[in-house]
């Protein structure tokens, strides 16, 4: 059972998903701050900091003057602003890392273009080829 649980650590696909998960979690941190110290505060400039998490609808037919207050005296609700901003939230994180994916790939396309070299047209290189045998 040990050699065969080294033998499962060991296989290259185990290795590349844990490389993969650690540099998952890597980047979220960046784009975790990208968003809510770059990104969130240019939004909230024009928004006046709106704030939807204190919208909810109160099921227990009592009044309560929040959210907060509502879910102390543990009635039920139904959190819809929380949920709003966390559809605000998701769709800003997947417009950052859209940009950063996008960026990314340009720079691979412009290092694949730089190591490749230019293949000349097919006529270009049967010209050339025409060329030598004249030559000789």
């Amino acid at each position: 059972m040990l050699k065969e649980f080294k033998d499962f650590i060991a296989r290259g696909n185990v290795m590349d998903m844990a490389v993969g998960i650690i540099m998952g979690a890597a980047f979220t941190t960046i784009v975790k701050s990208m968003v809510d110290d770059m990104i969130t505060p240019v939004i909230g400039l024009f928004t006046n900091g709106i704030d939807f998490s204190d919208l909810f609808v109160n099921l227990s037919g009592k009044d309560f003057e929040s959210l907060a207050a509502a879910k102390a005296a543990g009635a039920a609700t139904i959190n819809y602003g929380i949920f709003i901003n966390a559809v605000i939230n998701f769709l800003i994180v997947s417009a950052v890392v859209f940009i950063l994916v996008k960026n990314v790939n340009r720079l691979k396309k412009k290092e694949e273009a730089a190591a490749t070299p230019a293949v000349p047209p097919e006529d270009t290189l049967l010209l050339r080829e025409i060329r030598d045998l004249l030559r000789k």
